[in-house]
């Protein structure tokens, strides 16, 4: 039976498992009637994938949206077909840059900058996934797209071997950034370590393991609320009656000292539980998507 739970589980995800394995591991543990992700995460990297279950799965998007931190290791001398350990090597180069070469690159790749994403990726072409083509053997060619770094950081140097960190914006992809650096400091690199330690309001500190999940005794309880995805969204406090106008999909007009005229992303609450995502306009909150009662 299925069951309406709402939540999210921010799950540490295991090595050599799919995003949509995951969701649908955990999905089918809580009984969920719907479950979804907020970021694909490569099968062989590890980390936060946060889960929405339920109406949690409405604000998917808010979450997606924000700042993810990675923590990466390349290995110097080789590239392969899919940029990180899965693929077969295609290159090779003997120069193991020094660290004060890597340090020196690193602003070139901060900030916006212009990044080709891996041909195993998830991007569609024509309505296939890019990597079902590369897999199936067929040449794919992605166009460049502009990406944003916030932080790129060398945590350790060596000649094998390098381990960084990244703070990002949504759509930056880590294996072609290792790819594009070793590349630019004259050498060939790939990923064989990848964490993702932050999505949007999310941290390693929420994480739980998948061991620990299917262990529990109360897996309800591990689910963070539907509004620890709304964090770093403004929330707009309602009365109950406000409330109720709001969750028919009627605007509502804001009164009292300090009421904001305009904001361009917010959410509505009432009583600290979420009633709708919408926008603050002419002092009017406008419903975008509502939550069920």
């Amino acid at each position: 039976m299925k069951r309406n739970v709402s939540g999210w589980l921010i799950l540490d995800k295991p090595y050599d498992m799919t995003s949509t394995q995951a969701v649908g591991k955990v999905r089918w543990l809580f009984g969920a009637r719907k479950a979804g992700h907020a970021g694909t995460l490569d099968p062989l990297a590890t980390g936060l994938l946060p889960i929405a279950l339920g109406e949690a799965t409405k604000t998917v998007p808010v979450v997606q949206d924000g700042q993810k931190v990675y923590r990466f290791t390349i290995r110097w001398g080789e590239e392969t077909t899919t940029d990180d350990a899965e693929g077969e090597v295609s290159a090779r180069s003997s120069y193991r840059p020094d660290a004060a070469a890597v340090m020196a690159m690193l602003p070139a790749f901060t900030g916006e900058i212009l990044q080709t994403p891996p041909a195993f990726s998830a991007i569609k072409i024509d309505g296939e996934r890019a990597y079902d083509l590369a897999r199936a053997g067929e040449s794919v060619v992605l166009e460049p797209r502009p990406v944003v770094i916030d932080r790129l950081v060398l945590v350790e140097h060596g000649t094998a071997e390098s381990r960084f960190e990244m703070a990002c914006e949504k759509g930056t992809y880590v294996r072609a950034l290792a790819r594009d650096l070793a590349r630019a400091l004259g050498t060939c690199g790939h990923v064989v370590a990848l964490h993702r330690a932050a999505v949007g309001p999310f941290d390693d500190s929420d994480a739980v393991s998948l061991a620990d999940l299917e262990a529990s005794a109360d897996r309800d309880g591990l689910l963070l609320p539907i509004a620890a995805g709304l964090g770093e969204l403004a929330e707009v406090r309602l009365s109950p009656a406000q409330a109720t106008t709001l969750r028919f999909g009627n605007p509502v007009l804001l009164t009292g000292a300090g009421a904001p005229l305009a904001i361009e992303a917010a959410w509505a609450s009432s009583g600290g539980t979420p009633v709708a995502l919408g926008r603050v306009e002419r002092g009017q909150f406008v419903p975008s998507r509502v939550f069920s009662g």
